[in-house]
């Protein structure tokens, strides 16, 4: 069983720009009353206390939500993330913060379908028990990668997938790039977001070129460096690929980002905001 759990990272800049992005989408899928359906591939335990154990081990989400805690910006998607957070938390304080299946669970609305994978045996039970109490939502104790292409094509036509290994298994970079064209290729007009951490910069050269070699058209690109690239230890950067994404997300993106970097980044942080694939 692999060891990664999402408690010890909750809050930090990865999680500011993945649901950042996610929120965005969400938000843009959901103008629409067609039902829609979303599903979390690797979805972890959904929500988090920062005063727990976990979390206080790496304090991580000091340096990214909590520097915006208080932060007002003259950019509306940035404002509303962060009075999106503030709604899971009961004071003016910063006590819980949100995971992916959760800021999905504001957006899903009655007509819309949420399906939610996870391996891990203790997030599992904790992502049941976030998850419990709407009829329209799916946990299902299974692989992530399988799962999603076997509910693809949606019934309801319209699907919002977020893609979110956590990369312990080296493979998996390659096996994103898989799964996603056999997504692809069984529903090619979903929307598909994929976070990915920067480690080693010539892994994620690869799954770039992967995916534009793939045919797929309309592939954007975002990413926040905390710091420069480096060899010398651990995750320097993130991004989020996304596939056929909402037509002003760039535009917002490439407003956010830079105060992104002047906010949550060292002096050597930078932003990328591509289109890596033209329609």
């Amino acid at each position: 069983m692999l060891s990664y759990r999402h408690s010890f990272h909750a809050g930090n800049p990865a999680d500011v720009l993945k649901h950042l992005v996610l929120a965005e989408v969400l938000k843009y899928q959901t103008v629409k009353d067609k039902p829609l359906d979303y599903i979390d591939t690797h979805s972890g335990a959904g929500f988090f206390e920062l005063a727990a154990a976990d979390a206080q081990k790496t304090q991580e989400y000091q340096d990214g939500i909590e520097k915006l805690w208080a932060h007002t910006s003259e950019h509306e998607a940035l404002n509303e993330y962060i009075d999106l957070i503030k709604s899971f938390n009961n004071t003016s304080d910063l006590d819980f913060y949100p995971g992916s299946p959760k800021i999905a669970e504001h957006y899903l609305r009655r007509q819309d379908k949420g399906w939610f994978f996870e391996l891990h045996p203790r997030d599992l039970v904790l992502l049941e028990s976030n998850m419990q109490g709407k009829r329209s939502i799916r946990v299902r104790g299974e692989d992530g990668f399988t799962g999603l292409v076997g509910l693809l094509p949606p019934a309801s036509r319209r699907a919002c997938v977020l893609i979110d290994p956590p990369y312990e298994i080296k493979d998996d970079y390659e096996r994103v790039v898989k799964t996603l064209i056999k997504a692809h290729q069984r529903f090619a007009t979903g929307t598909y977001m994929i976070w990915y951490p920067v480690v080693d910069r010539e892994r994620i050269n690869n799954m770039e070129q992967g995916l534009i070699d793939s045919g797929m058209r309309n592939i954007q690109l975002f990413e926040l460096g905390t710091e420069a690239d480096t060899d010398v230890h651990g995750m320097t950067a993130s991004g989020m690929i996304v596939i056929n994404p909402p037509w002003k997300l760039k535009q917002t993106m490439d407003n956010v980002l830079p105060e992104l970097v002047s906010l949550l980044s060292e002096p050597t942080g930078f932003y990328r905001c591509e289109q890596l694939v033209d329609e």
